[in-house]
């Protein structure tokens, strides 16, 4: 919810873009200073930011982008992948840094890529540094990109596109105005002018109380290709924080969708997902978790659903030295398919 070229079902009626591809590797390995994601805030000699001091006076913060509304528990999700993968991370100096990886699959294009990385030297805040530039490319020329910048201390703008065969396949803009207490988006997607045809979406999610979050999502496309020429979605959300937990929805369209993040001890947490389509009338039950184990470097998700599938991936540092390994298997008890993966991080 919230990204265009999300892999989330799209509500009935719309024909949304083909997803995007997560950012490319590069990212992993990122100096520590580095936070792509999030606003940053001017911070006073007393350590408390201007926004914060605000907050403190109405007792609300900022509650994020609606892009993030389920972020909590989609992170204790496992990203199965099968085959093999060979990722090597170079930092060339603090800014900069590239990065080779080589993917055998049956399911995914296999073959090499390279990538790179560079951060700014605008530092918004001791976490963040901006502009920061994500891509990756293969020898075909198949272009993944990612433009990230923040203007002043509430604006913030991502630029996503895709180039297959020659052609810009995917390109999306969205910039975030960050208040005090709320948080409004625009997003503009495979905006075409020559035939008329494009997505828009914007977002707005208000902090009620210092737990509770209200929001609306409003989907325009327009084109040849959509019924009627053009169609819009409405959609609300919520979302109530608690010490240890986090309870998200957004109901509109034609779906609903329900999590909820519980951590239960400082190894474990849990999560649990329901996606329902009112238009083609499915629904599916995910229950994931996490397993930290610090002192081994070694972290385990897992996740079954009510499509009797399973998943689970396996990642574990192999120190001193700065390698990484990761193991990942899937099968889905109704068609026999099993996949398994295995992937090896340098740097």
């Amino acid at each position: 919810m919230g990204n265009v070229m999300a892999g989330s079902q799209p509500p009935g009626g719309l024909s949304v873009p083909a997803p995007m591809p997560p950012p490319p590797p590069s990212t992993v390995g990122f100096p520590s200073f580095i936070k792509t994601e999030g606003s940053g805030s001017k911070t006073s000699t007393d350590g408390t930011s201007s926004d914060q001091k605000q907050s403190q006076i109405n007792g609300l913060e900022n509650p994020g982008s609606m892009e993030d509304l389920h972020k909590k528990c989609k992170d204790v999700f496992p990203v199965v992948f099968e085959g093999a993968k060979l990722m090597i991370n170079k930092g060339l100096s603090n800014h900069f840094q590239v990065s080779h990886t080589i993917n055998m699959s049956s399911m995914t294009p296999s073959g090499y890529r390279f990538g790179a990385t560079y951060v700014g030297t605008k530092q918004i805040s001791p976490n963040e540094a901006f502009p920061v530039l994500l891509g990756d490319i293969d020898p075909n020329g198949n272009l993944n990109a990612h433009i990230i910048h923040q203007f002043g201390q509430r604006i913030k703008t991502k630029f996503v596109t895709q180039i297959q065969n020659s052609k810009f396949t995917a390109a999306q803009f969205t910039t975030d105005y960050k208040g005090n207490d709320y948080t409004v988006s625009l997003t503009a997607g495979n905006t075409d002018i020559i035939n008329e045809s494009g997505l828009l979406v914007t977002h707005y999610l208000q902090s009620v109380t210092p737990s509770i979050a209200l929001g609306a999502e409003l989907v325009y496309q327009y084109g040849p290709t959509v019924p009627g020429g053009e169609i819009a979605l409405l959609s609300a959300a919520a979302r109530y924080t608690g010490t240890d937990a986090v309870v998200s929805g957004t109901l509109g369209g034609c779906g609903l969708h329900l999590c909820y993040y519980q951590r239960a001890s400082e190894q474990l947490q849990l999560g649990v997902e329901l996606d329902t389509n009112f238009r083609m009338q499915e629904s599916v039950a995910t229950l994931g978790y996490q397993v930290e184990l610090p002192k081994a470097d070694l972290c385990f998700r897992g996740m079954v659903d009510s499509s009797f599938t399973v998943g689970a991936v396996l990642e574990k540092k192999l120190q001193p030295l700065p390698f990484s390994f990761a193991l990942s298997g899937s099968m889905n008890h109704n068609k026999s398919q099993f996949r398994l993966g295995c992937g090896f991080i340098i740097g």
